[in-house]
């Protein structure tokens, strides 16, 4: 973790004392983006120094278009669905993480690859639900990606949307910002202004698709074979 433990040190640590020919650096971050990805990979590269003979070293750099990881969104969202009377009456909202615009400016791919990730959700899913994308947890005075999750709220209550599916896009885990920002934060808003049904879509996190799509993107990168143990592991999270 970048920011509690376990610290990247201590993975840093736990790689040191095994014996390994192969590592596979898989940020947990679905869409690219300079802030996450580029700064998790530069904490890991800044502090790993490997013993020779160095491990050979596989990088994945995103996964927001994984089929097994779209299928895993699909099936979150599709168990939150019926929690509403009428499945087909609630306007999904899907939120990712907000980032400056001066990243976006610099060449962040992290707003094309979320707006992919969203586009591949709907098409697979095959709802016919009303839905949009905003950005959440913009901090400090900068410019940053929107329309924001408030100011949505807002408009879709002022357009008369009673009942709401929030769809944290870009998050694998629950954290602050679910399960506060959005479950609590943006509940008491959407009530305040009139929404009647609110509720928001669990995070991936253990969803035993999601599982599988990890193990692929090891499994790919790092070019196992189908005699490794490894291939089951993959195998049995996709029979899962």
């Amino acid at each position: 973790m970048r920011y509690w433990k376990p610290f990247t040190a201590d993975a840093v640590a736990a790689v040191r004392a095994a014996p390994i020919d192969e590592l596979v650096l898989l940020p947990l971050y679905p869409q690219y983006s300079f802030a996450t990805t580029t700064s998790s990979l530069k904490e890991w590269n800044r502090l790993y120094r490997p013993a020779e003979p160095a491990p050979r070293v596989h990088q994945i750099n995103d996964f927001y278009a994984h089929p097994f990881y779209i299928e895993a969104l699909v099936a979150r969202i599709n168990t939150t669905l019926r929690h509403f009377v009428d499945p087909d009456r609630p306007q999904f909202v899907f939120s990712a993480h907000g980032l400056p615009l001066s990243l976006v400016e610099r060449g962040d791919p992290y707003p094309q690859q979320v707006a992919e990730t969203v586009r591949l959700v709907m098409q697979h899913g095959a709802w016919d639900n009303e839905f949009t994308l905003c950005y959440q947890s913009k901090v400090g005075r900068q410019h940053w990606l929107a329309p924001s999750l408030t100011a949505t709220i807002e408009r879709l209550a002022q357009e008369g949307k009673k009942e709401l599916l929030l769809i944290p896009i870009s998050f694998v885990t629950e954290h602050i910002e679910t399960l506060h920002e959005i479950n609590i934060e943006a509940r008491e808003e959407a009530q305040h202004l009139g929404v009647e049904k609110f509720d928001m879509m669990p995070a991936v996190g253990d969803s035993p698709i999601f599982i599988s799509a990890l193990a692929d993107l090891v499994l790919q990168v790092a070019g196992i074979g189908a005699d490794s143990p490894l291939k089951e592991v993959g195998k049995l999270a996709e029979s899962s």
